[in-house]
């Protein structure tokens, strides 16, 4: 029971994470309120119409979010919210290599952050809740990017994850808490795609939160669930296939 109460939280925070929860209070002058539309699947077979926010925080783009996968194109019982406060990435803040991996590391190890400066991006909260002992939860999120921007991310993350497949925290939040991260190649979609298989072992037990990032052309699809048990992993190339076909499909 402890670990479904642990593991619905973490949807919370994963929600938070990706919509940009807070008080107002705390926002800077000028910047948007987050707010979300979700998206459920329709009954009697009908299609859902995603109602994608105008506007948004720095970094929205609502012509971007209308690519995001929709609740009609996955499992039945997928809510989607779609974002409008996009997570930040590093930007050019690449790790030294001859400093040891450290807890720093951890975002862009498990490919919540990534390096580069995407020009565009768009994110959304999913989730599936099959019932107390069954609970899916992750996110979507696409970055375009200048010329080999996408390339370079992937590139960059496989060679950070080769470096430091293990971290161990050690100050804050989860000290001695133990961060186990692995790259493999991801199915085969789009014109890349990598696999980020990620644990966290704790007092709790192990919790897993892989992600699929997938290369088209100059953008990157990448699908993370959250804080889910080990083995609880079937629905992310699902969603992920998902993910990549409303992309193509919506592409100019």
């Amino acid at each position: 029971m402890l670990l479904i109460v642990l593991r619905r939280s973490v949807a919370v925070v994963v929600a938070c994470l990706v919509a940009g929860c807070g008080p107002s209070a705390a926002r800077p002058p000028g910047e948007t309120t987050p707010a979300t539309a979700p998206a459920t699947n329709s009954p009697a077979g009908e299609k859902a119409a995603p109602r994608v926010p105008a506007t948004g925080g720095s970094g929205y783009s609502a012509a971007l979010s209308a690519r995001l996968v929709t609740a009609d194109s996955l499992p039945a019982g997928f809510v989607v919210d779609i974002a409008t406060d996009m997570p930040p990435d590093a930007g050019d803040r690449r790790p030294r290599t001859d400093r040891p991996c450290s807890d720093e590391t951890i975002p862009l190890l498990s490919a919540r952050q990534l390096t580069g400066n995407p020009e565009t991006m768009a994110a959304a909260t999913l989730s599936h809740d099959g019932g107390p002992d069954s609970l899916w939860v992750g996110n979507e999120i696409i970055r375009t990017y200048a010329g080999d921007g996408a390339r370079q991310a992937l590139t960059d993350l496989r060679a950070l994850v080769g470096r430091c497949p293990t971290v161990v925290v050690s100050s804050g939040a989860g000290v001695g808490d133990r961060h186990r991260f692995a790259v493999t190649p991801g199915p085969r979609l789009g014109d890349d795609s990598v696999r980020v298989s990620c644990g966290a072992t704790s007092a709790s037990g192990t919790l897993t939160c892989d992600s699929l990032l997938v290369r088209v052309g100059a953008a990157l699809v990448a699908v993370q669930e959250e804080g889910n048990k080990p083995g609880d992993g079937d629905y992310l190339t699902q969603v992920a296939e998902a993910a990549v076909r409303r992309y193509q499909a919506t592409g100019s």
